[in-house]
């Protein structure tokens, strides 16, 4: 198995950075790194919308092709191989509601419309359960706090926390054609069940204590037009399956297919941080601590790391730059700090490894407990 020590050969292990992450009292900022990163990447803001848009095209048009072989031909081996193809295309396209809720709306052009057109509404996953969610989690005062959506002190967790973490994604599909298809258009009756729809079953959370508040404005307006498409083909889906019009096996087969790509990205989770924080604020360094990256040379983290993912701690320090451009910018911090820094202590090698070191982490806190 690869290690998943940092790539550096410094000396330092995972270990003792996950350690200074978890004290966060007792991590000062690296001023130096941070400057470093600001002004090294100043060219590297800007998003290419020509990339953007190949890039999703690109992995809507393989994901639905494969799905629709999965679907179409015959033999189990040949069937396997096109549902395995569409779980990562399909993946690879929804992991871009990551990137919307980053980009200013006109940084490209119809992005956010044609994605949640494309990818969004048949997938059930609208852009606004991701929008007005993931930027909390960047706030320097609320991550790894209860006030996070997106964090749980899985390390410090019971054992059997990571498998049930893991189930409960595979069961995605059938809640989220719940939501919008029965749900959704019931809360327009019953005003207490809508409450409960928008505070509970409204956002990509990982965090069970979160209470969504619905935005104002624009932002509400585009919510409503999108939950309105989304509930709408959720009632179509039934309906069609119910009437036999879409044949069972077709539907089970998609339904299985989107369900991988949600336990694969809900996998990429588990290890997009370390997991330590006790509810305490962190700076700027400990949450990058905190994170993961899994740089090259492996060549996996593109599959199961998608659209920048595989830098999640460079881009809990730099959120601004589109993913397209983080490679270049850890290449040009790696030149210029050198395997000494504090940054090479969020550069991991292998998806297994940063596995296997967070369920030791929970059996090791059952013991401490």
């Amino acid at each position: 198995m690869a290690s998943s020590f940092p790539l550096s050969d410094s000396g330092r292990s995972a270990t003792q950075g996950a350690t200074l992450a978890r004290a966060s009292g007792q991590v000062p900022d690296d001023m130096a790194m941070i400057r470093a990163a600001a002004s090294l990447t100043r060219d590297l803001n800007a998003a290419k919308p020509g990339v953007y848009w190949a890039d999703m095209l690109a992995s809507v048009t393989v994901g639905y092709g494969a799905l629709a072989g999965a679907i179409l031909v015959d033999g189990v081996g040949l069937a396997l191989l096109c549902a395995l193809v569409a779980i990562l295309a399909l993946y690879r396209a929804g992991s871009f509601i990551h990137e919307l809720t980053h980009l200013r709306p006109d940084a490209v052009p119809g992005f956010n419309a044609g994605w949640n057109a494309l990818v969004g509404i048949p997938l059930l996953i609208p852009s606004f359960m991701y929008e007005g969610v993931h930027n909390l989690h960047h706030q320097r005062l609320r991550y790894g706090t209860v006030k996070d959506p997106e964090y749980l002190p899985l390390a410090l967790m019971k054992p059997w926390t990571v498998p049930l973490f893991v189930l409960v994604a595979a069961l995605g599909p059938i809640g989220l054609i719940i939501r919008y298809g029965v749900l959704s258009p019931l809360s327009l009756i019953i005003p207490p069940l809508r409450r409960i729809v928008v505070e509970r079953y409204s956002g990509l959370v990982i965090n069970p204590a979160f209470r969504r508040v619905m935005p104002e404005g624009e932002a509400r307006r585009h919510w409503l037009v999108l939950e309105t498409l989304a509930s709408a083909w959720a009632m179509t889906l039934i309906a069609l399956v119910a009437t036999g019009t879409l044949p069972l096996r077709a539907f089970l087969i998609g339904l299985a297919i989107v369900s991988g790509t949600m336990v694969l990205n809900q996998i990429r989770t588990l290890v997009a941080h370390l997991w330590e924080n006790e509810d305490e604020p962190m700076s700027v360094t400990a949450q990058y601590l905190d994170s993961v990256n899994v740089p090259p040379p492996g060549l996996l983290p593109e599959l199961w790391a998608p659209v920048g993912l595989r830098y999640h701690a460079l881009h809990h320090l730099l959120p601004g730059v589109p993913y397209h451009a983080l490679p270049e910018a850890h290449r040009r911090l790696v030149r210029e700090l050198g395997v000494e820094s504090t940054y090479q202590l969020a550069n991991y090698r292998s998806l297994a490894g940063l596995v296997t070191r967070l369920v030791k982490s929970s059996f090791g806190s059952r013991a401490r407990g």
